[in-house]
């Protein structure tokens, strides 16, 4: 798409948000992040909306003057608005709220089954429709009157001020999507929420255009489309489909950051009986409304929860040697951390943390204890791999793509596998805008990952053997 105009991605994760201006080209102008800091509202802890507004307005100002032809929301999936004619009805829950255990055993008794609807029961808010379910009893007249978004659309709706709903954020582990049929599950339609929530539109679908406040305040073309946007991991999808090794080809996208989500490009019909409900995996539906057999877990949570307030990620480029130096010793000793160290999710849901021969006094600390880390991250990846199936091609993207112990050592234990990495950043702010363009190539091209070396099927033998799995 040739000419001067360029676009925006409003990025906001559960971790980050962030604003990334781009070239009609795919080449990244400026990037601009915030950290999400969640809010409590009498004893409920909530999505900061408002303070993810400010910012979002704030951030724009900056870019007066470029000719914005568009922006396209990106959000997580497991949030969403209730909208009136005022705005926000009552604030956004944040999906690690515990739900009141009355109202969780309740709303257990409502769902649909798993090979309906793809969606596992999940702890808290992971549901969609267990917040939905929570809000209507605790706001019941505002529900009533609401019009309901997911949350990827409620930041369409700020910045057009249009109402649409769409089926990557409904299709997300949600209880309210039946992938396979494309259409609202009998419970969403039994409880009336179908009718609540917005109209469908399209991934791509022009909803609106800029409201004429914000455009007047960032000093942004009033005439800016805005689209409806999607859920960021189909956004990582999208960016992944961009590469030839992966476009119309058997192929899995590790999407890391808070989640590691795997999301497998099937060559072939994969039966929902076929994916084991209780170990966190689940059905995604992409932007063109097609069923992804999916599967997850807390990684960058868990990495960060052994790192603790270690500044120096297992992702920062200069001490990518000294950790690789670090994983012979952990191999020859097995030391191995045991999952799960974010209780609830993933393939061991009900395992308990905890380190085995770990060394007394951990020699090089540091770079030890993060890189046994990553050796964890890339065994539970390599299982939630296994649960869906997934083979021939991988591609990790997203910010641990970075951390070489974790994506060598995932090639070394899928050897009929070949893994790639991105040379560029080319992920869930890319995939957004190859909704206007999805002819647009990704930049910089794949690179392919060499595997770690060392005895790493036999560290997984130990590992499995003493890791309990769910019945």
């Amino acid at each position: 798409m040739a000419g001067s105009g360029t676009y925006i991605v409003v990025d906001i994760g559960k971790t980050l948000s962030k604003l990334t201006l781009w070239t009609k080209g795919g080449r990244m102008i400026d990037r601009q992040v915030r950290p999400n800091v969640p809010c409590e509202v009498d004893g409920v802890r909530c999505l900061d909306a408002a303070g993810i507004g400010q910012w979002l307005r704030a951030t724009l100002r900056g870019w007066a003057g470029h000719p914005v032809e568009a922006l396209i929301p990106v959000a997580h999936g497991a949030g969403f608005a209730a909208l009136g004619e005022e705005g926000l009805l009552f604030p956004p829950l944040d999906y690690e709220q515990p739900l009141p255990a009355e109202v969780m055993a309740a709303y257990r008794k409502e769902r649909d089954r798993f090979v309906l609807t793809g969606s596992p029961a999940l702890p808290d808010g992971l549901n969609l429709g267990a917040q939905v379910y929570w809000m209507a009893r605790r706001h019941p007249e505002a529900m009533q009157r609401a019009t309901l978004v997911p949350w990827a659309q409620y930041w369409a709706w700020f910045l057009s001020g249009a109402l649409a709903t769409e089926v990557t954020s409904l299709g997300c582990h949600s209880d309210l999507w039946c992938p396979a049929d494309a259409r609202f599950s009998p419970m969403a339609e039994r409880l009336g929420w179908a009718d609540r929530f917005a109209p469908l539109a399209k991934a791509s679908d022009v909803v609106g255009t800029l409201r004429p406040e914000i455009a007047a305040e960032t000093g942004l073309p009033a005439n800016a489309k805005v689209l409806a946007g999607l859920h960021d991991s189909n956004a990582a999808l999208l960016a992944a489909r961009g590469f030839a090794e992966i476009a119309r080809q058997e192929a899995t996208i590790l999407s890391t950051g808070t989640w590691f989500i795997a999301m497998r490009l099937a060559a072939e019909t994969v039966s929902l009986s076929a994916l084991p409900e209780a170990r966190d995996t689940l059905v995604n539906v992409d932007a063109y409304g097609w069923p992804v057999p999916s599967a997850r877990f807390m990684g960058g949570r868990e990495i960060e929860s052994v790192i603790q307030i270690d500044t120096r990620r297992v992702d920062i480029r200069p001490d990518q040697p000294r950790l690789l130096e670090a994983v012979p010793a952990l191999l020859e000793r097995g030391t191995m951390m045991l999952p799960t160290l974010a209780p609830g999710f993933g393939p061991f849901p009900h395992g308990k943390a905890e380190w085995v021969n770990r060394p007394a006094e951990w020699a090089g600390t540091w770079y030890a204890r993060r890189a046994g880390v990553c050796l964890y991250a890339a065994l539970v990846a390599d299982t939630a791999l296994d649960l869906i199936g997934s083979k021939q091609r991988l591609l990790i993207e997203g910010r641990f793509a970075d951390a070489e112990v974790f994506v060598r050592a995932l090639a070394a234990l899928r050897p009929e596998t070949e893994v790639f990495v991105a040379n560029a950043h080319n992920d869930v702010s890319f995939g957004a805008l190859r909704l206007i363009n999805p002819m647009l190539q990704a930049q910089g091209g794949l690179r392919r990952v060499e595997p770690l070396e060392g005895d790493l099927a036999g560290y997984r033998a130990k590992w499995r053997e003493q890791v309990r799995e769910p019945a």
